[in-house]
């Protein structure tokens, strides 16, 4: 048994599916397959039921879902706290959406090093699928998200709602022009804007996250709908405006992280982010 074995069960766990999991994974379907059966080779056990819907996880496969995410935890531990100087007692790795790290994730991150000097963090950015990914095989503390998904051991606590404003390069803008800018915040952003513009053409650019927006705004002019968390800055130095009587929307943050975990560093970080997050807004 070996972690590529464990990491590619845990593929297959998550995504119901032997073809998602190599495509996660960027492996060959056969790949897949192979690992698999000489997996259940050793272990004597059918870890999985394959029929039309996808991957269904046996008895058997149940109860090695524990331990294949042990396996992993074990293994992504050693591998950081094996080259740790000494005086750090545990590492706490964390991640989140590109537009939850302007500001307030580095200031989450401040307090927990202001806290507790003895706790190194691994930080990063990541979509949903990927911080849920890496969420469910342990190799993440906490991920910080606006869509997450739910999945057994794992907890999803709404933090703070973010409010989305339309902003725009042009002082006295009505609403959405011809070079609007579409992000794709999710599916409740969706419906309260297709209510909101219901004879909205198509918009000719769209994009996946509010940064990029912000940054073809800046760079070619136009309007998009951000987090007023993020506008506030530019719109205080004059760089962006807030268009009038547009409707604003909420958007929910939410922290993911197991409901059971040995990494000592976990309960406070997440007081930090409760604190931090009754702040937002204020």
């Amino acid at each position: 048994m070996d972690i590529d074995q464990a990491r590619t069960f845990l593929a297959i766990a998550a995504t119901g599916s032997f073809v998602e999991a190599a495509q996660r994974l960027h492996l060959t379907q056969s790949t897949i397959s192979a690992r698999i059966q000489r997996l259940e080779e050793e272990l004597g056990a059918r870890l999985f039921v394959r029929n039309r819907a996808g991957a269904v996880m046996t008895t058997a496969g149940r109860r090695f879902d524990e331990y294949a995410k042990r396996l992993l935890v074990t293994a992504e531990q050693a591998r950081h706290h094996v080259g740790l100087p000494s005086r750090y007692r545990a590492t706490l790795r964390v991640g989140g959406r590109i537009a939850l790290w302007e500001s307030f994730l580095p200031a989450w991150v401040g307090w927990i090093r202001a806290r507790d000097a003895e706790v190194a963090v691994r930080a990063g950015i990541g979509f949903e699928a990927d911080l849920m990914r890496d969420l469910i095989e342990g190799t993440l503390d906490v991920g910080l998200m606006y869509t997450p998904s739910h999945s057994p051991g794992l907890v999803v606590e709404q933090m703070f709602d973010e409010t989305l404003m339309l902003v725009s390069s042009r002082p006295g803008d009505g609403g959405p022009g011809d070079d609007y800018i579409y992000v794709q915040w999710g599916t409740a952003f969706e419906i309260q804007h297709t209510q909101s513009y219901p004879d909205l053409e198509p918009p000719p650019q769209v994009v996946n996250i509010g940064w990029l927006a912000i940054q073809l705004i800046l760079s070619n002019g136009g309007s998009a709908y951000i987090p007023a968390r993020m506008a506030k800055p530019m719109l205080a130095a004059g760089r962006l405006y807030a268009v009038a009587g547009a409707p604003r929307y909420a958007l929910p943050a939410y922290a993911v992280y197991p409901k059971e975990t040995d990494n000592p560093a976990v309960a406070q970080a997440l007081e930090g982010l409760r604190e931090l997050s009754r702040g937002v807004g204020t």
